[in-house]
């Protein structure tokens, strides 16, 4: 069955939102499973998600190229072991080849609606159009609105200040004073590509982060063993993150050798030596970043900012810096995108409500009680601090898949996972995750929220994800319009 379309509706079996790598995996498994009535609405002018924002200097995946690729569409020519910004976008070019008028870009989705007579989503756009489709697949991303510090001044500086994922390419770098503030992943790429460029660097730190020598520095000859082998390795890590004292002890000793070995200068490994356990924030893989921070033109400034002013910045010490371009590497609003959309369910209460009443809480990262046939890709609780989130996204594509044939197999319209299933598979998680370093690793970092809870990230071997999302268990639902 195709799209149909009127002059009122547009009605699709599945329609997902967004054209990023989770919204167009979704897609290309959609069209291999025979599922050709589908529709993916992009708010932007092109398809790529974050990897069409990010183009700053640098701008690369921190895991081997082969693991940052679907087992269905591996993209075995990569050029390098970390594929760069325009290689990975040219990967999901070249996934979404074929799909012609099934990915509509300009069309930015403002609202849907569970209506319970139909059992369908009935979805909104910007341009005035409304949509009518059965399944509803949210691929809008987690890392996708930049945040920006609120600091005093901000908006008085009068030169250039960018975003690391808003970046402007006419901007010119070279010879200028730079400050970035920031020292998270986009500061350790962007830092070492612009280092050797500007007239001075400024690199504004507020907690220092673990930095180990990056997985993959060499393009694999066989690049299916080289995706089993490094994903294995990455697991091996897993423990670290879940609680285990040993293997954590024996990755800090490894960062702390690795920082030996980049900076010479005692004072300065001495500011970039975290007092937080590895792993509590993003671990930085990276072979040039310290170095970069150790370069004469470079400053790494501790010192809390207090003030941004026309023409520089204040620190709380009374110094203040020269500043020609002002450079922001500091993250995202998590689950910002999902949280400016609103989704109503069977109540004519929306996500975010729910989420504000009773915390972000999910099943399994993908459903949500009392929204029937919405699906979740890098939904809360689906990401990893080290491995690739890639695995994570097909597992979830493999689940909506299987509910869709479920649901036909039984002949029931839709499914709805119970609350009482949804609690408690929460509760299971947030458990593992009070007992995990991101809780107890004594740092504070973007993972939790207001309440403390970690709705970001996944507390455990991502192989234990993939098992139990092979199937949806149907007793754990309720059905819609059962046969």
């Amino acid at each position: 069955m195709a799209v149909e379309s009127n002059d009122e509706t547009t009605t699709t079996r599945v329609l997902v939102i967004g054209a990023g790598i989770a919204g167009l995996g979704m897609a290309a498994r959609l069209r291999a499973a025979g599922i050709d009535d589908f529709l993916v609405l992009e708010k932007a002018a092109d398809l790529g998600g974050v990897w069409r924002d990010n183009t700053y200097p640098g701008s690369a995946c921190d895991v081997p190229s082969v693991l940052y690729s679907y087992s269905f569409a591996r993209g075995e020519g990569w050029s390098a072991a970390r594929a760069h910004q325009p290689e990975i976008l040219d990967y999901l070019r070249t996934l979404a080849r074929g799909f012609g008028d099934r990915i509509e870009c300009g069309a930015e989705v403002i609202r849907g609606d569970w209506d319970e007579d139909s059992a369908r989503w009935q979805v909104a756009t910007a341009d005035g159009r409304t949509f009518e489709t059965r399944f509803l697949v949210a691929a809008t991303g987690a890392l996708h609105l930049p945040k920006r510090p609120r600091i005093p001044g901000a908006d008085s500086f009068t030169g250039p200040a960018l975003h690391t994922a808003d970046w402007d390419d006419s901007v010119d770098l070279d010879g200028r004073r730079v400050a970035v503030v920031g020292t998270g992943a986009s500061a350790a790429q962007l830092v070492p590509e612009i280092a050797a460029r500007v007239r001075t660097l400024d690199v504004y730190q507020r907690t220092p982060a673990w930095v180990l020598p990056p997985m993959g520095t060499t393009t694999p000859r066989l690049p299916g063993l080289a995706r089993l082998g490094w994903y294995w390795r990455a697991e091996a890590t897993a423990p670290a993150y879940a609680g285990s004292s040993s293997v954590s002890a024996l990755l800090q000793r490894r960062a702390l050798r690795h920082l030996r070995t980049q900076v010479a200068d005692p004072d300065l490994r001495q500011v970039l030596t975290p007092d937080h356990r590895i792993g509590c924030t993003r671990i930085i893989r990276s072979d040039n970043y310290l170095p970069a921070l150790a370069r004469e033109t470079t400053t790494v400034v501790t010192d809390p900012i207090e003030r941004i002013t026309s023409a520089g910045i204040v620190t709380s010490d009374g110094v203040t810096r020269p500043v020609d371009v002002l450079v922001y590497a500091t993250g995202f609003r998590v689950a910002g995108s999902l949280a400016a959309l609103p989704l109503t369910g069977r109540d004519g209460t929306t996500l975010q409500e729910r989420w504000r009443r009773d915390g972000v809480r999910t099943h399994l990262g993908i459903t949500v009680a009392g929204m029937p046939n919405l699906f979740l890709l890098s939904g809360p609780n689906t990401g990893l601090g080290h491995n690739s989130v890639v695995f994570m996204i097909e597992s979830q594509i493999g689940y909506v898949l299987d509910a869709i044939r479920a649901l036909d197999r039984v002949g029931a319209a839709a499914l709805d996972v119970r609350q009482d299933v949804q609690d408690a598979a929460d509760a299971r998680v947030q458990q593992k995750l009070r007992r995990a370093v991101w809780s107890t690793g004594g740092c504070g970092s973007w993972y939790l929220d207001g309440r403390g809870r970690n709705h970001a990230l996944w507390p455990g071997f991502s192989w234990r994800y993939r098992l139990r999302t092979r199937r949806v268990r149907l007793r754990e639902h309720h059905l819609v319009g059962a046969g």
